[in-house]
């Protein structure tokens, strides 16, 4: 599978700019919902020409994009330095739960924007979302630094067990009204220790440790 880069140039979506704009179409969809927001009164709101901002975002589906790579950029935020002698499972957990802790306070926004996308009379936002899913996870997988190499046939298991538990942490986290996201965390820290366990017999990278201390 191949790594599709976040853009960080100053010609992308990642800019002070780009960040004013979706912090505005937020601020409005707080007010009345997402798909009440209209990126011509966004525009308006910032005192922006239509113009300057359809440079950027061709659409609202466009702003969504630009919000949930917040989500990537705090996945692979600076780690701390005792980071790679974590745990996998702890290394994980501590990713997954950056990209939920970047939109707690603005869940029920998020959630639309989802809902929006994935609706089925519109195959130009849910489709695109397919693979944006196969992206977060890579990202997860860089950002946790997940020794199985990608094509693999524990990288595979992987991308697949960590698809399940995004997307199942994600229907917890969509209701999850608990102080600090408790019932989120709980569900995720009981889910991938369940996982570790069954890992362990995949052939890859668990095989090859052990081998290596045996030798030692």
């Amino acid at each position: 599978m191949t790594m599709i880069a976040i853009q960080d140039s100053s010609e992308s979506e990642v800019s002070p700019f780009a960040d004013l704009v979706v912090d505005e179409a937020v601020r409005q969809a707080e007010q009345r919902g997402w798909q009440a927001v209209r990126l011509s009164e966004v525009a308006h709101s910032l005192e922006l020409p239509m113009s300057v901002v359809l440079e950027r975002f061709r659409d609202m589906d466009a702003v969504a994009n630009a919000w949930f790579q917040r989500g990537w950029r705090a996945m692979l935020a600076t780690k701390p330095n005792t980071f790679d002698d974590w745990p996998e499972r702890v290394r994980i957990e501590h990713c997954l739960q950056a990209w939920f802790d970047t939109y707690a306070a603005h869940r029920r926004v998020t959630v639309e924007m989802l809902r929006t996308k994935a609706h089925l009379p519109h195959p130009h936002t849910w489709v695109p979302m397919v693979f944006d899913l196969s992206r977060t996870i890579q990202w997860l997988r860089e950002a946790a630094r997940l020794e199985a190499r990608y094509g693999t046939r524990r990288a595979q298991v992987e991308e697949m067990a960590l698809t399940s538990l995004f997307l199942a942490a994600l229907a917890v986290w969509s209701s999850d009204t608990s102080e600090g996201q408790r019932r989120t965390r709980r569900f995720i820290e009981k889910r991938l220790k369940r996982g570790e366990s069954w890992m362990k017999w995949v052939p890859g990278v668990a095989h090859r440790r052990h081998s290596a201390e045996a030798q030692l």
